[in-house]
């Protein structure tokens, strides 16, 4: 007869020692897994000091041992000129704006004999006015002047005199005789009417340039416009203007250079010809120059002023030869095949040069002016021929 307490007795002891074993194993597995990482590890860190030495090899073998080109120039004591920058504007010296003495009703301009652009002399005709109502104005005002010339003879009679005699009339009795005619009206009337058909063409009083000509024949002007502008050809100016502390840099005669913005190749020159001696609210001075007409410099015109200013003899050098080193200012000479590192102090400037002082440089000295962006005291350098 079977025991089934028995049995279950031997199942949770099979159990138990099937538990043992597999416990067993799992310990065995992690030892080997470990023992394994270790070695991983201890390989790994092998490996990385087989590389140390490796990259320090590489290293060395790297490194530059070529010469750098550089170029040189020798330092010389020469003539400083200062260059001081602002921005002006083109302006003629002379310029006449042009306007129709009479713009009546009607008194439309019927013919335009020039255009923009053109160059005409001082007394050229400009354009004409319908001269229809000032030719009537004119007849009307010259009747009227006959009339009152008529009616001024009665009144002197009635007083007892004749204009034949007009210099034995006293005077207060010849004035009442002309109030009281209309021949001083009738006189100013006159001449305004004759002067306006005088000038029904319009002339220009100077030489030069036609400008802003935008009205068309048989068209109402605008009477508070200009109808036209003369722009003379002589030496144009520019007016711009310099800070406070920027005066004692400049004076009358300094040379100036002016360029385009639009086109930098277009450029002039000339000379300071006035400063304004008073301080604006914005801590500037007015300066204005002449410059040398140029063909493409127009009246308006926005450009870019330099003026330029002798400072003396002074050691200079381009910008470029001018490098920063842990933060100081570095120039590089040229001295048996190396690069001799040099600290300077920087002065005054102009666009392409410094004016500079250092301690351990000397006149004649090969300064590398290309080349020096890298270099290092001490750096092997090879001087390149221009």
């Amino acid at each position: 007869m079977i025991n089934f307490n028995t049995l279950g007795k031997l199942h949770i002891r099979n159990y138990r020692i099937f538990a043992n074993q597999i416990f067993n194993i799992m310990m065995n597995w992690k030892f080997i897994a470990g023992a394994f990482l270790i070695w991983g590890l201890t390989g790994c860190g092998q490996k990385d000091n087989n590389n140390d030495g490796k990259e320090e090899t590489s290293v060395e073998t790297i490194l530059p041992t070529e010469e750098t080109e550089v170029r040189t120039k020798t330092l010389r004591t020469v003539d400083f000129e200062h260059e001081l920058v602002s921005n002006g504007r083109i302006s003629a010296q002379q310029i006449a704006e042009l306007q129709f003495v009479s713009t009546s009703a009607g008194n439309v301009p019927v013919k335009i004999f020039v255009k923009n652009g053109d160059r005409i002399t001082a007394g050229t005709a400009i354009a004409m006015l319908d001269t229809f109502q000032l030719s009537n104005g004119y007849l009307q005002a010259e009747d009227n002047l006959q009339k009152a010339y008529l009616e001024l003879q009665d009144v002197l009679i009635g007083q007892g005199y004749s204009l034949a005699d007009s210099a034995s009339i006293p005077e207060d009795i010849f004035k009442l005789a002309n109030i009281r005619s209309g021949y001083n009206n009738a006189r100013i009337q006159y001449d305004l009417a004759k002067y306006n058909l005088d000038n029904a063409i319009l002339r220009t009083p100077i030489a030069g340039t036609v400008a802003n000509l935008f009205s068309k024949p048989y068209c109402v002007i605008d009477a508070s416009e200009p109808f036209c502008t003369i722009i003379s050809e002589g030496q144009p100016e520019v007016d711009f203007r310099i800070l406070e502390n920027e005066m004692p840099l400049i004076k009358t005669g300094d040379k100036v250079k002016v360029q385009s913005y639009a086109s930098p190749d277009i450029e002039s020159t000339g000379s300071i010809a006035s400063i304004n001696p008073s301080v604006d609210k914005d801590g500037t001075i007015r300066v204005k120059a002449y410059v040398q007409p140029h063909a493409k410099i127009f009246n308006g015109m926005n450009v870019r002023i330099s003026v330029f200013r002798s400072l003396g003899k002074q050691w200079v050098v381009p910008k470029t030869a001018v490098v920063l080193r842990t933060g100081k200012q570095v120039v590089f000479a040229y001295k048996d095949g190396k690069a001799a590192w040099n600290y300077v102090d920087t002065g005054l400037e102009n666009a392409t040069y410094y004016t500079i002082t250092s301690k351990s440089l000397q006149e004649g000295d090969e300064i590398i002016i290309s080349g020096n962006e890298h270099l290092a005291d001490g750096t092997n350098v090879k001087r390149m021929e221009d």
